[in-house]
């Protein structure tokens, strides 16, 4: 059968019967829409790497609904973990989605739950971009449409088990924000050669069918490109070409994160051959975005 969407309302029972059983359900978060499955089946966890295509040394994530149950999970509960829970949860890894958290509660069990997307493609926002991507590779797989994520790119990910963290994967929580609760050693290796120690850390990742092409920094699209009918422009910045196939994503990173897995998606599916990122910007604040980008962009070998 095809993929089913139903609202949050209409299909939370039947999701949280699905996921207590070990099947799979897709499911809303703020961030972006999560593929779960009863994190204490190892079976079920298992029909989401056959599902997503992904290699088994690539952790997931799995979501909680409160401190208490993180702590049950963990083998130890760090000083450093409690203080970052304090001040960022609800929120990713405990998801701040009332939609997400009354499933977890509904299932009576903690979800592992990475993207809802096949490994390397582009994440999804919206539940059709669930289905679209997921709809032929799970047999009945049933989607909670919440809307749009409201924050549009992954989890920041945060090794909180020595005395000062670091920080695996970027994301909506910065490393500033970060810092000013507690001593940050470094942001991880994220180049993909390494070890993988968190999900987001894969060298491609995020990418299109297309490929993606990111502009220096003050360099402006061709006009001649521009007008290709097989090319489109992500305009990062005030004052965009207006373009049957230019995405204006904003100004301020926090807007473009929100929009640019739906203009990717919208992209893709209208055939483009080529995308190209014009006037992403240079610094701190736009490390996340940067890095969905940087990955986004590498060819597959």
């Amino acid at each position: 059968m095809a993929a089913r969407i139903l609202t949050l309302d209409a299909g939370l029972e039947e999701a949280a019967t699905r996921l207590h059983g070990g099947q799979l359900v897709a499911f809303p978060t703020e961030t972006v829409y999560g593929l779960g499955a009863n994190a204490l089946n190892a079976n079920a966890v298992a029909a989401i790497f056959t599902a997503k295509g992904r290699p088994s040394t690539n952790p997931v994530i799995v979501h909680v609904a409160d401190i208490a149950s993180a702590q049950a999970l963990s083998a130890d509960w760090t000083p450093i973990a409690a203080a970052l829970a304090q001040r960022f949860w609800p929120g990713p890894l405990m998801p701040a989605h009332p939609g997400a958290l009354a499933l977890i509660v509904a299932a009576g069990c903690p979800i592992a739950a990475p993207s809802a997307n096949r490994s390397e493609a582009i994440s999804p926002t919206q539940a059709e971009h669930v289905a679209g991507g997921l709809g032929a590779w799970v047999d009945d797989l049933l989607i909670l449409d919440g809307g749009a994520c409201q924050i549009g790119i992954e989890s920041t990910v945060v090794d909180a088990t020595g005395e000062s963290a670091v920080i695996l994967r970027l994301g909506d929580v910065s490393e500033m924000d970060i810092a000013e609760v507690v001593a940050v050693a470094a942001t991880a290796d994220v180049s993909g050669a390494g070890p993988v120690r968190s999900p987001g850390q894969a060298l491609r990742h995020y990418a299109p069918h297309c490929p993606l092409d990111i502009l220096p920094s003050g360099v402006q699209p061709d006009p001649d490109a521009m007008s290709d009918p097989d090319v489109w422009t992500f305009w990062i910045g005030d004052n965009p070409p207006v373009g049957e196939r230019v995405v204006p994503l904003g100004e301020q990173p926090k807007v473009v994160a929100t929009k640019l897995y739906a203009g990717l998606h919208q992209a893709d599916d209208a055939g483009a051959k080529r995308i190209v990122i014009a006037g992403l910007p240079i610094g701190a604040e736009w490390a996340a975005v940067a890095d969905r980008l940087r990955r986004a962009a590498v060819t597959k070998p």
